[in-house]
C-alpha cells in the first residue's frame, strides 16, 4: 500500500473509474449485441449512439469506435440482404 497521501487518492480515483468504465463498456457490448439480435433501425441507433458517447468519453479510443461501427452496420447489412 502507498505511504504517500496523493498517491492513495490515485487508488481510489482509478478504482472508481474503471468500475464506471467497466459498467460502459459492458452496456456496449449490450446494445451491439442486441442490435444484431434484433436487426431494429432503434437497437442500431441506440448501438452506434453508445459507441459514439464512449469515444467522447474517451472510454474507447475513437478509432475503435469507427471500426466497432463499421463491422456493426457490416453485419447488418449483410443480414438485411
Amino acid at each position: 500500500m502507498a505511504n504517500i497521501k496523493s498517491q492513495k487518492k490515485r487508488i481510489i480515483t482509478n478504482a472508481k473509474r474503471a468500475e464506471r468504465n467497466k459498467a460502459v463498456k459492458s452496456e456496449l457490448r449490450t446494445r451491439v449485441k442486441n442490435a444484431v439480435d434484433t436487426g431494429s433501425d432503434d437497437d442500431l441507433r441506440l448501438a452506434v449512439k453508445r459507441i459514439d458517447k464512449a469515444a467522447t468519453k474517451g472510454i474507447i479510443h475513437p478509432n475503435t469506435a469507427a471500426r466497432r461501427k463499421s463491422r456493426l452496420m457490416k453485419k447488418l447489412n449483410a443480414a438485411a440482404k
